[in-house]
């Protein structure tokens, strides 16, 4: 068991910057204390926008430190002094060629991660027992939904922990916690839905992804008794009270729940409570100081993520309202 908590923040660091170096997206993943699971979608080359030398300058920095940066830059400034523009094309080359291909992708992964656990345990040598395995799934949202659910249900199969947004180190967990990172990983999760296959410039709506993907992750994730007479083994997972709970909310988070993570509304909702005392609130600030713009009629707004039953907030927040 060779990852534990500092080693996987570590190999999702790398894992997120191969990403967006490579330009191979992670649609979600799980980093196990002894294996990881990846979905990801491998693009054409051609329709990757083409390294040029500002465009590798930016990116040199998520794998290299900044004395190889700076000997890349050196390097392309002498090719431009020299006018040899192969010499340019060549530079450029070495990097493109890295892009867009899933078996560098994953190498280049394992390198990075085996490097680190290395210098950190001071020890030498391979440290995977083989080649990785992978399977083609199609683009269509049935089998990307399976495959996903299957990679971020791991933990809870597994028996470390009872709910797949409690583990920290998979695409889901990441999507619900917020923060910095959520983005990339709900926008993995939002790409495997069917609007998005066959629109990929439409932008999906988080609160409903999440919900579609959590009703679909306790469904496929329920607990299975062993019944011998059957030949049927025991699978852990969730209770069917709990998967029924999730169904009945619509794949909401019920309130409990909810409480269980960072609630950004408790530091950023401006007025929190009933709909009538919001509205109160917000008729007293509009007379007294006119803190609002005329267009806005009404102070109450509806708190998202979760089942807030009447409470509302003053402040409409849109982006990350709840968090690990």
């Amino acid at each position: 068991m060779v990852f534990g908590g500092r080693e996987k923040e570590v190999f999702r660091k790398i894992l997120r910057n191969l990403e967006a170096f490579t330009g191979v997206r992670v649609v979600t993943y799980c980093l196990m204390s002894n294996h990881f699971h990846l979905l990801l979608e491998v693009p054409e080359r051609e329709t990757l926008a083409p390294l040029d030398e500002e465009g590798l300058l930016a990116v040199l920095p998520l794998l290299y430190d900044a004395e190889t940066v700076e000997g890349v830059k050196q390097e392309l400034q002498r090719a431009h002094a020299s006018g040899n523009d192969a010499w340019k094309r060549e530079i450029l080359a070495r990097y493109e060629r890295r892009r867009g291909d899933l078996s560098n992708f994953v190498k280049e992964l394992k390198l990075r991660v085996t490097l680190y656990i290395n210098k950190r345990f001071d020890r030498t040598g391979t440290l995977w027992e083989g080649r990785f395995k992978s399977v083609l799934v199609e683009d269509c949202e049935s089998a990307l939904l399976t495959i996903a659910a299957y990679i971020d249900l791991n933990p809870v199969r597994a028996g470390l922990v009872s709910r797949p947004e409690d583990y920290r180190w998979s695409g889901y967990a990441e999507a619900v916690g917020g923060g910095k990172s959520a983005a990339r990983a709900r926008e993995g999760i939002g790409r495997m839905l069917s609007v998005a296959l066959h629109d990929p410039d439409a932008p999906h709506d988080w609160e409903q992804t999440a919900a579609r993907y959590r009703m679909f992750l306790y469904d496929e994730g329920r607990e299975v008794a062993g019944d011998a007479d059957l030949g049927r083994k025991s699978r852990r997972g969730m209770p069917e009270s709990e998967v029924e709970a999730v169904r009945e909310q619509g794949g909401k988070m019920s309130l409990p729940e909810a409480l269980r993570h960072r609630v950004r509304y408790f530091c950023d909702g401006a007025v929190l409570g009933t709909a009538r005392f919001v509205d109160g609130v917000f008729e007293r600030e509009q007379t007294l100081r006119r803190r609002y713009g005329e267009k806005r009629t009404s102070g109450a707004r509806r708190m998202r993520g979760a089942d807030w039953g009447e409470l509302r907030v003053m402040r409409d927040l849109r982006k990350d309202v709840m968090g690990a």
